[in-house]
């Protein structure tokens, strides 16, 4: 029987119902775990919770600074469709960061079965329908609730990035009205809603169908050469409007002031928006000549965090010698934890924020992940258009069966 859910709603009878149990990645004893003040086995741990009667699983990595005194932030890795955690922690390196700067990682595995063998996907709610496909927003409240219980964590530094229908299940967690990521990171994945189309033919998020709670501090990566989740938009039904007019619905979702100026640099553009809602911030790296595989640094390059210097209005400043205010050679792991270290700062993720009216798409703007590391048109100069009426659509994108 296929499993229905209605976006926004999860059961509160999951959280009493998780049965935790683990193993580690090389075998051997399983570690005691009641959070702080309890040393643990570091480096990778397979996970099992029950939630509402079904086995769910993920993987977690301890860094081998963990000793169970310290609380640590967390990074929630969303992986692709036709995946897996393990996969995923190898084509984001989000591992190799968490050694490095000292935090856990945890990856979910979706419900729903890849296209091949030992691969997953998730059931984005609103989107897939399909057999077996379980409640994923129960699932990862609850992953998220057994982390704080596990680790010592800082639940007020727990984070989640997603690529390609990771980034997808996450952008509906998101929608869903949750409140556990302080920030959230997308690679070749970001949406702002269901797609809905105009009576015009064009295609915009679905304003009824995302309603955050707060103001969220989103980073953003696309390849403008995407032929999986399309830059312009289009593509699959559960796709249709482009990634500016995802950023653009976001930037009215989080109550952003001001105008983005993108600069330009190595075939990679940046833009920041830095003055939304109590101090939330909106970052996007759109590259050129990028597709649908997760971005790489160039060998042997320095990966730098964003360095850009803005003004009141949070605009993007260009200094008068031209030097880009970015490096343009992007690690997406390493450039989003240094985006999520910055939102560590007092007010700058809010806790209240009412939603801007619906995003009007202006003409010209607008997943297949395998298993191995790096595998699962230009829209018209400037952004999306806000308008102060909601569009009324005329046929949604939603519910296209077997798709993921």
């Amino acid at each position: 029987m296929a499993y229905g859910f209605r976006l926004g709603q999860f059961p509160r009878r999951a959280f009493a119902r998780l049965v935790v149990t683990g193993s580690l990645l090389f075998g051997g004893a399983v570690a005691a775990s009641a959070g702080c003040g309890v040393p643990q086995q570091t480096g990778y741990r397979d996970v099992t919770l029950q939630v509402d009667g079904a086995m769910r699983q993920g993987v977690a990595y301890l860094p081998s600074g963990y000793t169970g005194q310290k609380k640590m932030a967390v990074v929630f890795d969303f992986h692709g469709s036709n995946s897996f955690p393990r996969a995923q922690m190898q084509r984001s390196s989000w591992d190799k960061v968490a050694e490095r700067e000292g935090f856990i990682v945890f990856a979910p595995q979706g419900s729903l079965s890849g296209s091949a063998a030992g691969t997953f996907a998730w059931n984005v709610p609103g989107v897939t329908f399909r057999e077996g496909g379980l409640d994923e927003v129960a699932f990862i409240k609850a992953a998220v609730e057994r982390v704080k219980e596990d680790y010592c964590v800082d639940p007020e530094r727990i984070y989640a990035s997603g690529y390609s229908g990771g980034g997808r299940m996450l952008s509906a967690y998101l929608c869903a009205g949750t409140e556990d990521f302080a920030g959230a990171g997308f690679v070749n994945s970001l949406r702002a809603g269901l797609p809905a189309e105009r009576r015009d033919g064009r295609w915009m998020p679905d304003a009824t169908s995302c309603k955050p709670a707060r103001p969220v501090s989103i980073m953003a990566f696309h390849g403008v050469k995407d032929e999986a989740n399309p830059y312009a938009g289009g593509g699959k039904a559960y796709w249709q409007y482009g990634f500016r007019a995802a950023l653009q619905r976001w930037t009215e979702l989080d109550g952003c002031k001001g105008k983005a100026v993108a600069e330009t640099a190595g075939g990679v553009t940046f833009s920041l928006y830095d003055a939304c809602g109590k101090g939330a911030r909106i970052a996007a790296f759109e590259f050129a000549e990028g597709t649908h595989d997760w971005p790489r640094p160039q060998p042997n390059a320095g990966v730098m965090a964003a360095a850009s210097r803005t003004d009141t209005a949070g605009v993007v400043q260009v200094s008068a010698t031209r030097k880009p205010g970015f490096d343009p050679n992007i690690d997406p792991a390493a450039r989003m934890w240094d985006f999520f270290r910055r939102a560590d700062q007092p007010n700058v993720v809010a806790t209240a924020n009412s939603p801007q009216p619906a995003l009007k798409v202006v003409a010209g703007c607008g997943e297949a992940a395998t298993i191995d590391q790096n595998a699962e048109g230009q829209s018209a100069e400037g952004m999306t258009c806000s308008n102060s009426k909601p569009a009324e659509p005329r046929r949604s994108g939603l519910g296209a069966k077997d798709a993921l």
